[in-house]
């Protein structure tokens, strides 16, 4: 079965950085695309990053220059460098794939990692 594991989430002071993980478990053909989301307290739910399977990427304007999205295609892994974290960063953070297995594709939702930055 495939899952989505995310990973690194934390407590951490403003100006710090964290980097988040999200592996894929179980047997996929290709990541068609993956997109980090959060969700702070009585917010909706927004795009952070995302990148695709040629390796492009696109950032919200919030974390433009501080959030890095990336991948390792070997580990069917993708990342999320968060440097020099500010309070309103704080939120939960999720990451969707869009994963191709065998002729489909299917669309999957982390269980959600807790970032937050202290003042």
């Amino acid at each position: 079965q495939v899952q989505l594991v995310e990973s690194g989430g934390g407590l951490v002071q403003a100006g710090g950085s964290l980097r988040l993980s999200c592996a894929v478990s179980g047997t996929i053909s290709r990541i068609n695309a993956m997109t980090w989301y959060r969700q702070a307290p009585g917010k909706q739910r927004g795009m952070v990053a995302a990148i695709t399977s040629t390796g492009s990427t696109n950032t919200a304007d919030s974390v433009k220059g501080r959030f890095t999205i990336s991948k390792d295609n070997a580990k069917n892994t993708v990342y999320l460098q968060m440097n020099s974290l500010k309070p309103e960063d704080t939120a939960v953070y999720y990451c969707h794939g869009e994963l191709r297995i065998g002729a489909y594709d299917y669309s999957y939702w982390g269980q959600g990692t807790q970032v937050t930055v202290s003042s």
